[in-house]
């Protein structure tokens, strides 16, 4: 199933069952998803499935950071709100990729780049986001990435 039918379905899924935190966070998805796509349009491009993974990556990682900042000013119900809303964001994103195939990944996305020196960084997170859209933390990749070139 497509990832927008299956976003679909939880609306109406939460819906029936009553969860208004969840549905909240579902409307807030598509929304996102529809704002996407009419900028898309007005640039002539299309949202795809990669696209709507970056987006539901950067969502994820916006309210990370908000639960930090949430933890750190002494808001416990407000954090936990942000968890919650992770954990609905993390349904629909695939699995992340950690340890030694990462490592793999990386070095394989260095191979197909050509990449020898940390001036062809952009080359190889290219490749790694052409593939591993919404499966790694492209933040902390980086490093990694540098630690191999050097």
């Amino acid at each position: 199933m497509e990832l927008r039918e299956r976003l679909q379905a939880a609306v109406k899924e939460a819906m029936k069952a009553k969860q208004p935190e969840r549905l909240s966070t579902l409307r807030m998805v598509s929304s996102a998803i529809k704002d996407r796509e009419i900028a898309a349009r007005g640039e002539g491009g299309t949202v795809g499935e990669n696209d709507i993974l970056g987006l539901l990556g950067k969502m994820v990682k916006q309210r990370q950071e908000s639960a930090k900042a949430y933890a750190l000013g002494g808001r416990p119900e407000l954090e936990a709100k942000e968890l919650n809303e992770i954990n609905v964001l993390n349904e629909f994103l695939p699995s992340q990729v950690t340890g030694a195939e990462l490592d793999a990944a990386i070095a394989a996305a260095v191979a197909e780049a050509g990449a020898v020196s940390i001036k062809d960084m952009g080359k190889v997170m290219a490749v790694l986001k052409a593939k591993y859209t919404g499966m790694m933390d492209f933040g902390a990749v980086g490093a990694l990435i540098k630690a191999q070139l050097s």
